[in-house]
């Protein structure tokens, strides 16, 4: 049996269709202003930073250039042609490859204990004293705001050429990012266990170890993996200064122009950072299926 189509008076249809078409209207000029604002924005932004479009536009092919020479060897042939002349550094950049991972490794670890202990201060539902709170947020605002470049120039003239000064800029940097997303975890406990510690007679950091930290310790882990991450990559950077790791030996290879040397030392790079995004996303999801099998 067909069902009957009812079909809504012409007033009434004319009525719906003038209110969808002043709502589509609206958020046609919503979009438009955005995309003015924005544009407005970049000019702003360009003219700002003195960037000469037309020179722009007349050299912005050379950037596709200077990808496709980065895989020429010096005797004209392409890189695949004579592996080992492409890798002709491999011993000496695994190395530093090697020593770049350890910078983000005890960067991240040290990053990660200070950010542990730092968070519980700026956490509302365990810290009632606003000003020690008020203190502990800008404190990890500081440290995360400072980009890692800027403290590893600064620590590269107090303690000299090599990992130490990677190592402490990823320290701080890395303490002050974990920091906010440590807080934000603990906001968002059950504070039954921890008022029944409280409750009991026990202190603050006896709550904090017996009812936060059972609670807050895999998301704890996952984003100090995830950090992990993100500082190998920074760590590469930090070369560039002088702060040791494998970006010494590529901002090298980019100013005297060995553009070979750099396609190999940037692919050593990213398979670096492939597998270890891959472990880590294991371990983080792995974590993540465990807290969620207990709740």
């Amino acid at each position: 049996m067909a069902s009957a189509i009812v079909r809504l008076p012409d007033a009434q249809l004319h009525q719906l269709s003038a209110g969808y078409r002043a709502e589509l209207a609206a958020r046609r000029r919503t979009t438009l202003i955005g995309a003015a604002v924005l544009a407005g924005c970049a000019i702003l932004a360009g003219w700002v930073a003195e960037v000469d479009a037309a020179k722009f536009a007349a050299n912005v092919h050379r950037f596709a250039d200077y990808i496709g020479r980065i895989f020429i060897l010096d005797n004209g042939r392409h890189v695949l042609t004579d592996v080992g002349e492409w890798f002709w550094g491999l011993g000496r950049w695994t190395r530093q490859l090697v020593d770049t991972l350890l910078i983000a490794y005890l960067g991240t670890l040290l990053g990660a204990i200070c950010a542990f202990f730092l968070c519980f201060a700026a956490a509302v539902n365990l810290t009632a004293n606003p000003a020690k709170r008020f203190f502990a947020r800008r404190f990890l605002e500081f440290c995360r705001t400072v980009p890692e470049i800027v403290f590893a120039l600064i620590f590269v003239v107090a303690f000299g050429l090599g990992p130490v000064p990677g190592v402490l800029a990823i320290l701080i940097h890395t303490a002050g990012a974990l920091g906010k997303l440590f807080a934000e975890v603990v906001e968002n406990i059950d504070m039954k266990p921890v008022e029944g510690v409280i409750a009991s007679g026990g202190t603050r950091w006896q709550a904090i170890r017996y009812a936060v930290v059972p609670q807050v310790l895999p998301n704890f882990a996952s984003y100090a993996l995830l950090r992990f991450e993100i500082n190998v990559r920074g760590a590469s950077v930090m070369g560039f200064v002088g702060a040791g790791g494998i970006g010494q030996d590529l901002i090298e290879a980019i100013r005297k122009f060995y553009y070979s040397d750099v396609s190999a030392i940037l692919l050593l790079i990213i398979a670096a950072v492939m597998v270890i995004d891959m472990v880590t996303e294991r371990i983080r999801h792995g974590l993540l299926t465990r807290e969620q099998g207990r709740t």
